[in-house]
């Protein structure tokens, strides 16, 4: 497990687990009504916010301990649930790993060869934090730095740049044999500084983001994010489900980008045609799911 990293919620679901901290809050209202205040409204939960870094400095300010992302791989059983400030505290120290080890700045070049997971969801936004544009799927050849999992090890080492490795395994783990030519992220993070602070300011019309051919600003990743929210109807303490991958915009809006946006939270589902219909609904009920997009 990733030393010094707040700790995040496992479970199996295939059974009991030693990692199980117990019963999990419930999420099925929005934070403010519980406390007895009027419910927030998107435009007063980020309405100056332009890039996801922004968007996720207001979800920390508003509710902390709100759950924002939720991970299942149903291929594993994994169970992985995140409050804004654990997400946050993963998003920082990643970023200090990104500008201080890699020495990457605004403008540099990220080829993200991972799938629909909560870790890459933290370098989505470490990237929108530090200013590198985050290419999904993009060319290691051509990128100064490769961020890879597993199963895409062959094709990143073609990165001249430098080169993290991911295990993507449950509790965030390192590899058992480090690979040739690559630092482990599980490694290298937990040293890693909690509080980020950028060399040099982020311009949000600056690209941002690259997926399926497309390359957007910071600021028109979080517009998009937020018609999309819109689109869908998702406001504070929304509980989005998404087997979608991250390989496409809508995937990543529905992943992460939009739920953000709109205050609410993600249920992410790696594998989620394992799962089958009857359970697909048990999960929905369970997460106390608003909106799905699977």
């Amino acid at each position: 497990m990733l030393g010094t990293l707040p700790a995040a919620r496992h479970r199996r679901t295939d059974g009991p687990s030693a990692d199980a901290p117990g019963p999990l809050p419930r999420t099925d209202e929005p934070r403010a009504a519980v406390r007895g205040s009027a419910p927030r409204t998107l435009g007063r939960v980020n309405a100056t916010d332009r890039t996801p870094a922004d968007l996720l400095r207001s979800a920390l300010a508003a509710d902390p301990g709100r759950p924002l992302v939720t991970f299942y791989d149903d291929a594993t059983g994994e169970r992985v649930e995140l409050s804004v400030a654990t997400f946050a505290n993963w998003v920082a120290k990643t970023a200090n790993l990104l500008q201080g080890d890699l020495a990457a700045g605004p403008g540099d070049r990220l080829a993200l060869l991972l799938p629909a997971h909560w870790q890459s969801a933290v370098w989505l936004l470490a990237c929108a934090s530090v200013g590198v544009v985050a290419e999904v799927g993009g060319d290691p050849a051509g990128a100064d730095v490769v961020v890879s999992g597993p199963d895409t090890l062959e094709a990143a080492s073609a990165c001249p740049g430098e080169r993290v490795a991911l295990a993507l395994r449950p509790l965030g783990g390192r590899f058992p044999q480090p690979p040739a030519g690559f630092a482990d992220y599980a490694v290298e993070v937990p040293s890693q500084g909690d509080r980020f602070a950028p060399f040099a300011p982020v311009d949000p019309d600056a690209p941002g983001l690259s997926v399926g051919g497309e390359e957007l600003s910071h600021a028109e990743v979080v517009e998009r994010a937020r018609a999309d929210a819109a689109e869908l109807g998702l406001g504070p303490g929304s509980r989005l489900l998404s087997g979608r991958g991250y390989d496409t915009w809508q995937g990543l809006s529905a992943g992460l980008y939009a739920a953000l946006a709109a205050g609410g939270s993600v249920v992410l589902c790696r594998h989620l045609d394992r799962l089958g219909a009857e359970g697909l609904a048990k999960r929905a009920e369970a997460e106390r799911v608003t909106h799905t997009s699977a």
